[in-house]
This record gives C-alpha cells, structure tokens and sequence, in this order.
C-alpha cells in the first residue's frame, strides 16, 4: 500500500497528488511513468512522474478525471493509501547536449512538461515555454513554468487569459521571425501534437513529441498504444509504453493514432458512468 502524502486540486478536473514512494522516488526522471491500482480490484493506469522530492520520498502525479479509476482516485484524499504504485517506467525525456529548447504544452500535458522544463532549467538551458487551455478556468502550472522558463507564452482558445490564440501562434512567430532551437518538445493533445510538428517542419527543427495520451496498459501487452513511424520511407511499428513514450514527431503517423484513441471513447464514458454511481451526489 502507497500512503497519499498530499492533495491539491489543480482545476475543475485536474488533481496533483503525492505518493509516497522511495524506491520510485529514488530513481524516477522526466518523461518516465508510473502505473498504479487504487484498489486490489481496480484496473492498472499509467500516469506520467510530475515531479519527485528525493528527501521525502515523495512522487508528485497529475490526473485528469476521465474514467472509472481516475473518478475513484478523485475521492481519496491525503492520508489514505492506494494499492499499488509501480515504476519508473518508460525512457527518461533526452537532455544531453541541448542548449536552447522550446516546451510546448496543451491541457493536462502540461503536467508532463512542467518536469522536463525543469530539468533543462536545472542543466542550464534557455527554455522558452508554450502553455495553451481552452480557457482560464482550466489554467494549471502557470507559477511552476516561470520558474523554470526564460520566456512564457500562455495561450486560452477564447482569449479568457494570457494570449488569444493556440499554442502554434507564438511559436510560429517566434520560427517565422528567424529563431532557431536545439529541439522543440511537444506534450499535450494529439492534434496539437500534429500542429507543432507541422509548425517546425518548413525549418528542419528536431520535434520530439510524448505519446502518453494513447497509453493504456502501459506495459506493451494490450496492444492499445502502438504507433506507426515512418522511418526513411520504412514502416515501423512502436509502443508509446515500451519504446517511448518520447519519438521523433516527423515519424510519427498522427492521424492513424487519433483514429485509434477514437475507439475507446464510449467503453471509458461508460466505465466512468459506473464509478460515478458508487459516489452519487459528488460526481
């Protein structure tokens, strides 16, 4: 059992976590994932590491409430414990030699980019981030990207806060107006993702793009999260899980990955509609 240190929540659906973890604590790094059950009957989630506090033995994670298991983690507080918490797992986010990089963030991805912004602020990187939510009220991370960032663009679709506008647009100001960066690092979305890609294309910018978002067992054995990459005119088939979840964005076959989160959005709606009638009132 993993005791929940702290709850904080972050927005209408967003909650920050700390689980007390040493072991994971000890040896997590930026873009590798967790896999944890709320209970000994509860379904396997990967959620990505936030953040770690060595000293304590604390692994900070950020969920948004979709589904049955992110509504039954919702209702537990600080204090209480959940069954199993399991990692590190994934390949860490690539740092090394990266001198000017640019972090560009969508929604609850940000909560994956929030630690790898952190660390090439830690290895002395100009980091330059892109922050973008639907609206104000969905706004998380803002303070913690200040920090770590040495230019912080936040962008709302319908101009509640920060610049009106996508993600896309300071970016494309900043490629169009001539600057260059070592890479370009997109989390978020997958259509956002698509977009960044795009954006970088005409100027041969390295792209990196996290696949989380089409995780699901998060051990490689469901199958769910396989990605197809284009690799010199080559077909390859990956696993967000097991090979990634970091691949190269110009790689990556986008519209078939979209196309396949698709399938399961009625059997998650469903499954969430279970959990919420065990907390009737509170959903």
């Amino acid at each position: 059992m993993y005791k929940i240190a702290t709850k904080k929540v972050l927005n209408p659906t967003v909650i920050q976590m700390e689980i007390e973890s040493p072991l994971v604590a000890k040896k997590a790094e930026p873009g590798q994932f967790i896999i944890l059950r709320v209970d000994e009957n509860g379904e396997r989630i990967p959620l990505t590491v936030a953040g770690t506090d060595k000293e304590n033995d604390l692994v900070k994670i950020i969920f948004q409430v979709v589904g049955a298991t992110t509504e039954k983690l919702k209702h537990k507080e600080a204090g209480e414990y959940i069954q199993d918490f399991v990692g590190p797992l994934g390949v860490a986010t690539h740092t090394d030699g990266i001198k000017k990089v640019c972090i560009v963030g969508g929604g609850v991805g940000c909560a994956i980019a929030m630690p790898v912004a952190q660390k090439f602020h830690a290895l002395g990187a100009e980091v330059t981030s892109i922050i973008g939510f639907r609206s104000k009220d969905l706004l998380i991370l803002e303070d913690e990207f200040n920090a770590c960032s040495s230019r912080l663009f936040v962008m709302t679709d319908d101009g509640s806060y920060g610049r009106h506008g996508n993600v896309c647009v300071p970016l494309n100001e900043m490629l169009g107006a001539g600057e260059k960066f070592d890479e370009i690092i997109t989390i978020g979305p997958l259509i956002m993702m698509k977009f960044v890609v795009e954006a970088a294309r005409p100027y041969n910018i390295p792209v990196t793009a996290s696949m989380n978002p089409i995780m699901i067992d998060g051990t490689g054995m469901c199958g769910g999260c396989r990605l197809t990459l284009d690799q010199d005119g080559k077909k390859v088939t990956k696993f967000a899980c097991v090979d990634g979840p970091d691949f190269n964005g110009y790689e990556i076959d986008f519209d078939e990955a979209m196309s396949r989160g698709r399938m399961y959005s009625d059997f998650e709606r469903h499954a969430y509609d279970e959990a919420c009638n065990l907390f009737k009132g509170v959903c």
